[in-house]
Protein backbone atom coordinates (compact mmCIF):
# COMPACT_ATOMS: atom_id res chain seq x y z
CA UNK A 1 0.00 0.00 0.00
CA UNK A 2 2.82 2.48 0.85
CA UNK A 3 5.31 3.44 -1.68
CA UNK A 4 8.85 3.19 0.17
CA UNK A 5 11.07 5.11 -2.69
CA UNK A 6 9.05 8.02 -2.46
CA UNK A 7 10.71 10.79 -0.57
CA UNK A 8 9.02 12.44 1.97
CA UNK A 9 9.74 16.10 3.24
CA UNK A 10 11.05 15.71 7.11
CA UNK A 11 8.63 18.71 8.57
CA UNK A 12 5.29 17.68 9.82
CA UNK A 13 2.29 18.03 7.31
CA UNK A 14 1.21 21.31 8.81
CA UNK A 15 4.37 22.76 8.10
CA UNK A 16 5.32 21.19 4.99
CA UNK A 17 1.81 22.36 3.10
CA UNK A 18 3.14 25.88 4.10
CA UNK A 19 6.71 26.39 3.01
CA UNK A 20 6.57 27.48 -0.79
CA UNK A 21 7.60 24.59 -2.92
CA UNK A 22 10.65 27.06 -3.98
CA UNK A 23 12.55 27.10 -1.00
CA UNK A 24 12.63 23.05 -0.40
CA UNK A 25 15.12 21.10 -2.46
CA UNK A 26 13.18 18.80 -5.19
CA UNK A 27 14.44 15.85 -3.18
CA UNK A 28 12.56 16.87 0.01
CA UNK A 29 8.98 18.15 -1.73
CA UNK A 30 6.03 15.99 -1.16
CA UNK A 31 4.07 15.16 -4.18
CA UNK A 32 0.69 16.71 -4.33
CA UNK A 33 -2.66 14.76 -3.16
CA UNK A 34 -4.40 15.56 -6.36
CA UNK A 35 -6.04 12.27 -8.15
CA UNK A 36 -5.73 12.40 -12.15
CA UNK A 37 -8.50 12.65 -13.95
CA UNK A 38 -7.82 10.02 -16.88
CA UNK A 39 -7.67 6.69 -14.63
CA UNK A 40 -9.83 4.37 -12.71
CA UNK A 41 -11.04 4.70 -9.58
CA UNK A 42 -8.88 2.25 -8.12
CA UNK A 43 -6.10 4.37 -9.64
CA UNK A 44 -7.03 7.10 -8.15
CA UNK A 45 -7.70 6.03 -4.66
CA UNK A 46 -4.29 4.34 -4.95
CA UNK A 47 -2.13 7.32 -5.64
CA UNK A 48 -3.97 9.13 -3.17
CA UNK A 49 -3.35 6.72 -0.30
CA UNK A 50 0.35 6.54 -1.11
CA UNK A 51 0.84 10.61 -0.95
CA UNK A 52 -0.08 9.89 2.92
CA UNK A 53 2.50 9.22 5.25
CA UNK A 54 2.10 6.08 7.41
CA UNK A 55 1.25 7.69 10.73
CA UNK A 56 -1.58 9.91 8.62
CA UNK A 57 -3.24 7.01 7.73
CA UNK A 58 -3.37 5.74 10.99
CA UNK A 59 -4.12 8.80 12.41
CA UNK A 60 -7.09 9.12 9.86
CA UNK A 61 -8.28 5.70 11.20
CA UNK A 62 -7.99 6.25 14.59
CA UNK A 63 -9.99 9.23 14.01
CA UNK A 64 -13.22 7.51 12.22
CA UNK A 65 -13.21 4.57 14.94
CA UNK A 66 -13.02 7.36 17.40
CA UNK A 67 -16.02 9.01 15.79
CA UNK A 68 -18.25 5.74 15.20
CA UNK A 69 -17.68 4.67 18.71
CA UNK A 70 -19.10 8.05 19.91
CA UNK A 71 -21.62 7.67 17.32
CA UNK A 72 -22.65 4.24 18.93
CA UNK A 73 -22.07 5.47 22.90
CA UNK A 74 -24.68 8.17 21.88
CA UNK A 75 -27.06 6.09 21.41
CA UNK A 76 -26.93 6.43 17.11
CA UNK A 77 -27.80 3.20 15.39
CA UNK A 78 -26.11 3.92 11.99
CA UNK A 79 -23.06 4.96 10.92
CA UNK A 80 -22.13 8.19 10.94
CA UNK A 81 -19.84 8.16 7.83
CA UNK A 82 -22.58 7.00 5.74
CA UNK A 83 -25.79 9.48 4.84
CA UNK A 84 -29.09 8.01 5.62
CA UNK A 85 -31.92 7.65 2.95
CA UNK A 86 -33.07 11.02 1.59
CA UNK A 87 -36.15 12.26 0.82
CA UNK A 88 -36.32 11.40 -2.66
CA UNK A 89 -36.16 7.39 -0.87
CA UNK A 90 -38.84 7.86 1.53
CA UNK A 91 -41.70 9.48 -1.13
CA UNK A 92 -40.50 6.52 -3.86
CA UNK A 93 -41.63 4.06 -0.54
CA UNK A 94 -44.54 6.14 0.40
CA UNK A 95 -45.87 5.59 -3.16
CA UNK A 96 -46.41 2.31 -2.96
CA UNK A 97 -48.39 1.68 0.21
CA UNK A 98 -51.22 -0.24 -0.37
CA UNK A 99 -55.02 1.54 -0.10
CA UNK A 100 -55.54 1.33 3.38
CA UNK A 101 -58.05 3.33 5.91
CA UNK A 102 -56.53 5.56 8.38
CA UNK A 103 -57.59 8.04 10.88
CA UNK A 104 -57.21 11.31 12.70
CA UNK A 105 -58.48 13.34 15.57
CA UNK A 106 -59.54 16.64 14.44
CA UNK A 107 -61.87 19.50 15.25
CA UNK A 108 -64.86 20.52 13.66
CA UNK A 109 -64.03 23.72 12.37
CA UNK A 110 -60.86 21.94 10.59
CA UNK A 111 -62.88 19.82 8.64
CA UNK A 112 -63.31 22.92 5.97
CA UNK A 113 -67.31 22.27 5.68
CA UNK A 114 -67.68 26.07 7.43
CA UNK A 115 -68.83 25.35 11.18
CA UNK A 116 -67.09 27.17 13.81
CA UNK A 117 -66.74 24.11 16.60
CA UNK A 118 -64.08 23.24 19.46
CA UNK A 119 -65.47 19.53 19.23
CA UNK A 120 -63.19 17.32 17.73
CA UNK A 121 -64.10 14.13 15.98
CA UNK A 122 -62.42 10.61 14.61
CA UNK A 123 -61.79 11.36 11.00
CA UNK A 124 -61.59 8.21 8.90
CA UNK A 125 -59.81 8.75 5.51
CA UNK A 126 -58.74 6.36 2.49
CA UNK A 127 -54.93 6.54 1.65
CA UNK A 128 -52.51 4.96 -0.65
CA UNK A 129 -52.19 3.85 -4.52
CA UNK A 130 -53.85 1.14 -6.56
CA UNK A 131 -51.53 -0.08 -8.98
CA UNK A 132 -52.87 -3.68 -8.59
CA UNK A 133 -56.14 -2.31 -9.55
CA UNK A 134 -55.29 -1.49 -12.96
CA UNK A 135 -58.15 -2.96 -15.44
CA UNK A 136 -58.10 -3.20 -19.29
CA UNK A 137 -60.67 -0.41 -18.65
CA UNK A 138 -57.54 1.69 -17.13
CA UNK A 139 -55.40 0.56 -19.79
CA UNK A 140 -57.75 1.79 -22.76
CA UNK A 141 -58.46 4.74 -21.33
CA UNK A 142 -54.82 5.86 -20.98
CA UNK A 143 -53.93 4.63 -24.68
CA UNK A 144 -56.87 6.71 -26.12
CA UNK A 145 -55.75 9.54 -23.61
CA UNK A 146 -52.54 9.59 -25.44
CA UNK A 147 -53.44 9.59 -28.88
CA UNK A 148 -55.39 12.90 -27.61
CA UNK A 149 -59.17 11.13 -28.62
CA UNK A 150 -60.71 12.57 -25.16
CA UNK A 151 -59.00 16.04 -24.95
CA UNK A 152 -61.18 18.46 -23.22
CA UNK A 153 -63.29 15.92 -20.56
CA UNK A 154 -61.68 15.41 -17.26
CA UNK A 155 -61.30 11.78 -16.70
CA UNK A 156 -58.44 9.26 -15.26
CA UNK A 157 -56.95 6.79 -16.44
CA UNK A 158 -56.50 4.80 -12.94
CA UNK A 159 -57.50 3.33 -9.81
CA UNK A 160 -58.02 5.63 -7.03
CA UNK A 161 -58.10 4.44 -3.14
CA UNK A 162 -61.92 5.81 -2.41
CA UNK A 163 -64.43 5.09 0.68
CA UNK A 164 -66.55 1.99 -0.29
CA UNK A 165 -68.71 2.59 2.73
CA UNK A 166 -69.11 5.53 5.45
CA UNK A 167 -69.44 5.58 9.25
CA UNK A 168 -72.47 6.62 11.09
CA UNK A 169 -73.61 10.48 10.61
CA UNK A 170 -71.54 12.41 12.86
CA UNK A 171 -73.49 15.38 15.29
CA UNK A 172 -72.18 18.15 17.13
CA UNK A 173 -72.68 21.32 18.72
CA UNK A 174 -71.12 24.68 17.21
CA UNK A 175 -69.84 27.56 18.72
CA UNK A 176 -73.07 29.00 19.04
CA UNK A 177 -75.07 26.29 20.89
CA UNK A 178 -76.96 25.13 17.32
CA UNK A 179 -76.91 21.33 16.64
CA UNK A 180 -75.75 19.47 13.80
CA UNK A 181 -75.17 16.45 11.84
CA UNK A 182 -73.11 15.32 9.14
CA UNK A 183 -73.73 12.82 6.67
CA UNK A 184 -70.50 10.74 4.95
CA UNK A 185 -68.25 12.75 6.89
CA UNK A 186 -65.89 9.69 7.87
CA UNK A 187 -64.92 6.61 5.82
CA UNK A 188 -65.68 3.10 6.95
CA UNK A 189 -64.39 1.06 4.28
CA UNK A 190 -61.89 1.79 1.56
CA UNK A 191 -60.84 0.33 -1.58
CA UNK A 192 -59.61 0.60 -5.21
CA UNK A 193 -62.43 2.42 -7.27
Amino acid sequence: MFNRSRTYSPLPSSLSSRASSSSLPAALRRPPRALPRHSSLLTQYSSLFESYTEGEIRQLISALVERYSQAMNSGGHELPLFPKAGNRMKRARARHKPCALKELEVSVSELGLGYESDETVLFRYCSGTCDTAVRNYDLSLKSVRSKRRIRKEKVRARPCCRPLSYDDDVSFLDAYNRYYTVNELSAKECGCV
